[in-house]
């Protein structure tokens, strides 16, 4: 089972940027779809965005439409979230996932705390 490592998160004001990364030490993302996640405290753990490995199919929940932009690095076996025009509202854990083909999402990081001051 792959292993997934979050990094890049923090302390930012409203309307900053943060950028994550999800990288699967010594191992290929290779026909994998990958997806970002975040739960908040109380809350269930909601889709983000997702990306197929190749890169030519994303897609985002509405709250982050056009603020937010998944990519990734194939050299690097990595992949990216870029967080623009952050609001508070965004404060959560951040998750990435894999899925393999045709699978459910089902291989996680430990996440990575984004926190959004006002």
């Amino acid at each position: 089972q792959v292993q997934l490592v979050e990094s890049g998160g923090g302390l930012v004001q409203a309307g900053g940027s943060l950028r994550l990364s999800c990288a699967a030490p010594g191992r290929t993302f290779s026909n994998y779809r990958m997806g970002w996640f975040r739960q908040s405290p109380g809350k269930e753990r909601d889709f983000v965005a997702a990306i197929n490995w190749s890169g030519d199919n994303t897609n985002y929940a509405d709250s982050v439409k056009g603020r937010f932009t998944i990519s990734t690095d194939n050299a690097k076996n990595t992949v990216y979230l870029q967080m623009n025009s952050l609001k508070p509202e965004d404060t959560a854990v951040y998750y990435c996932s894999a899925a393999r083909p045709g699978r459910s999402y089902d291989t996680w990081g430990q996440g990575t705390q984004v926190t959004v001051s006002s």
